[in-house]
């Protein structure tokens, strides 16, 4: 098994990696360059986690054999003994473990996977995070934004490390070597990565177990779906207001720029990131307006356009699979309440999904879905509940006890040490994986969960920008090498912080000596931890959440009157959106119907009737406006779709693309080329 388990891991941690970024990000329509970092950065850092216990197991082995050999090497100062008290003691048995790795090389890998982490974190990402958002429309153009964007950010480092370096060399009177320049490095990397870790573990510490314990109650459950639904269905109008100013603007520019002018390859481009509805309503608009317009947008006005068309079209895709994804939550939610109350035992859905497999319907029939949303589903989430409360008391304890090592408080210590005594190496790895596992999903989960405004948001379904996947990799590769030497500290695996002799991890080694700055390894390491006792108690208060919802930003809490008037008005938008849904399910089950009794003909004459209601009843809700000569019309876009779609469908066209615009004349939407890693970001 030497090695094996090394590369079981790597293979397995891959697939984990790149599963989560399928689930977030789009790996058919996103950069490459932006995938590819995205995915090294999150597989590099979920690696540390899962070799990390295997390290440990190596380095206890190792321990023992060093504790034999000085057990067998008698000292040169003892006097010969009777045979019956021999001066060598005898040996221990040292059992190789399952998952031994061989020596040279834990601390290779170790350095190109810390190496790597660090660069794309201080480096590559945020350099690729500025690129991404740039209006730009070279590549020259994208490089110089992302530099003059980043110079800020790294002066800011330069500044705090400069400031480092000369304290180091003034007060401790230090030599410049290669190896301690390395470790001053690291330390003031680990340092502001400590500092954020401690802010999200103490979150997520009291906000997984609360979670679990109040999603057992399906009334919670609901009453907080219909506030989620209320708030998004402000975000929602607001993304689709605001995506309708930024097309007028772009209207504007396409009736200004004319097709033999300079910029109007950038115009081009500009139309291409903007949804289809709106480029063939500006097709239309060009041909029927013959305002000569004589202000032209300069260079630096048409990247800042091209920038806001990309982030207005990116929040309006997002609030739109957001808001379908929590009506069938809410729709669900209500069904269990209506399924509760069902003397047959069988779960049973408004609206029938095709989306399920047979394996699904198979296992997961009517009857067991009953038992478990009704039955089941309660008792395991407290259970569950319990025993991740249980864990966060027990790193909350050793947190705040670890730098005491006589006696040993810290609970995670004195478990690996009791485990070590009997070389049970498997007591040893589970102990280490299940801790760190759990330390790191109170972390990741804060990261995942955590929104900055619209500039950082993780949105499943496919729907995450490139600027948050990036800003993820980059929190992710800061917090988990300090995760990590807090882990090793904990379970007094770390001499710069248990100050005991004995062998140190590979994962220690490249870290360097921190004595080296004895300040921030007896102070800083040991006592900043301890804020994470504060931060839990602030949680557990919704001091955070109180706080924003003063400054304006509503938060779901239970003693608060506009989280009421929120979750009666979510309500009321479920109760429309049911009724909607209904009308739809209840025409298409008429459609196929009547597919069934009269075949191809009456579909065909179902058509024409259609496009015929589509024709008179042209009352969704319109505003046009009038913008420098050119008539813009605001649309309902979902319903607009929904015609285009309907028209398609029974047409006889082959659906090919067709370029052509309303008027006849053809849009100069040239396609864009990606031959260059950098293209399209």
């Amino acid at each position: 098994m030497s090695g094996a388990a090394l590369a079981v891991v790597v293979v397995v941690v891959f697939f984990l990696a790149l599963y989560l970024l399928h689930r977030y990000g789009d790996l058919r329509k996103q950069q490459r360059m932006v995938l590819l970092g995205t995915l090294l950065s999150w597989y590099l850092c979920f690696l540390i986690v899962f070799i990390l216990p295997l390290d440990v197991s190596t380095t206890i082995y190792k321990q023992c054999l060093l504790e034999n050999s000085n057990r067998s090497t008698p000292s040169k100062q003892a006097k010969p003994s009777s045979s019956l008290h021999p001066s060598v003691s005898v040996p221990k048995v040292c059992e190789e473990p399952w998952s031994y790795i061989p020596d040279g090389v834990l601390p290779v890998f170790w350095r190109v996977v810390y190496w790597t982490s660090q660069f794309l974190t201080w480096l590559l990402l945020p350099f690729m995070q500025s690129y991404a958002r740039s209006g730009a429309f070279t590549k020259i153009g994208k490089i110089k934004t992302a530099l003059i964007e980043n110079g800020i950010y790294y002066g800011t480092y330069l500044l705090i490390f400069i400031s480092l370096l000369i304290y180091v060399i003034a007060h401790l009177r230090w030599t410049f070597t290669w190896t301690e320049f390395q470790t001053i490095c690291i330390t003031a990397a680990n340092s502001w990565g400590l500092f954020l870790l401690v802010l999200l573990l103490g979150y997520g510490l009291v906000e997984i177990p609360r979670s679990y314990w109040l999603s057992s109650s399906h009334v919670y459950l609901l009453a907080k779906s219909y506030f989620k639904v209320a708030k998004m269905a402000t975000e929602k109008a607001a993304a689709e207001e605001n995506l309708a100013d930024v097309m007028e603007e772009v209207a504007t520019i396409h009736e200004s720029v004319r097709y033999n002018h300079v910029f109007r390859k950038f115009v081009d481009t500009i139309l291409t990131k903007c949804p289809t509805v709106y480029q063939e309503e500006m097709g239309r608009n060009v041909q029927s307006s013959r305002v000569e317009h004589n202000t032209l947008p300069t260079k630096r006005s048409l990247n800042n356009l091209h920038k806001k068309v990309i982030s207005a079209v990116q929040r309006y895709n997002q609030t739109q699979v957001q808001w379908s994804i929590l009506l069938d939550q809410a729709f669900h939610l209500e069904d269990v309440a209506k399924s509760q109350s069902s003397p047959l035992r069988r779960f049973t859905h408004s609206f029938s999904s095709a989306d399920y497999s047979w394996i699904r319907r198979f296992f997961y029939n009517s009857t067991i879905e009953w038992y478990w949303e009704c039955v089941f589903r309660q008792g395991f989430c407290r259970l569950l509940a319990v025993l991740l409360c249980l864990l966060s008391a027990a790193v909350v304890w050793s947190e705040c006890t670890f730098f005491s090592t006589n006696p040993v408080l810290s609970l995670f210590a004195v478990f690996i040490q009791m485990a070590e005594k009997q070389y049970n190496y498997i007591c040893i790895e589970m102990a280490c994986f299940v801790s760190i596992l759990f330390m790191c999903v109170c972390v990741y989960s804060t990261v995942f969960r955590i929104r900055f405004f619209n500039y950082y948001y993780l949105v499943p379904h496919h729907q995450t920008d490139a600027y948050s996947l990036q800003f993820s990799g980059m929190l992710f590769c800061r917090l988990t090498p300090p995760l990590c030497l807090n882990f090793l500290g904990l379970i007094h695996m770390d001499s710069a912080i248990s100050h005991q002799d004995r062998i140190q991890t590979s994962y220690t080694s490249i870290m360097g000596s921190m004595r080296v700055l004895s300040f921030i390894s007896d102070g800083f390491y040991i006592y900043y931890p301890m804020l994470v006792l504060l931060l839990c108690f602030a949680t557990f208060y919704n001091l955070g959440s109180r706080c924003l919802n003063l400054l304006g930003f509503p938060q779901y809490m239970t003693d608060d009157d506009l989280t009421s008037d929120l979750v009666d008005e979510g309500r009321e938008l479920i109760r429309r959106e049911r009724r909607k849904r209904q009308k739809a399910q209840d025409g298409e089950n008429r459609r196929w119907a009547w597919r069934e009794q009269y075949g191809v003909q009456g579909a065909m004459g179902q058509t024409r009737v259609g496009y015929t209601e589509l024709r008179d009843n042209q009352s969704s809700p319109e505003t046009e406006t009038k913008t420098s000569g050119v008539t813009f019309t605001r649309r309902d876009v979902n319903t607009d779709e929904q015609q285009t779609s309907l028209l398609h469908d029974n047409s006889s066209d082959d659906g090919s693309p067709n370029r052509r615009s309303t008027g006849g004349r053809y849009l100069s939407l040239s396609p864009s080329s990606r031959t260059g890693i950098f293209d399209d970001v």
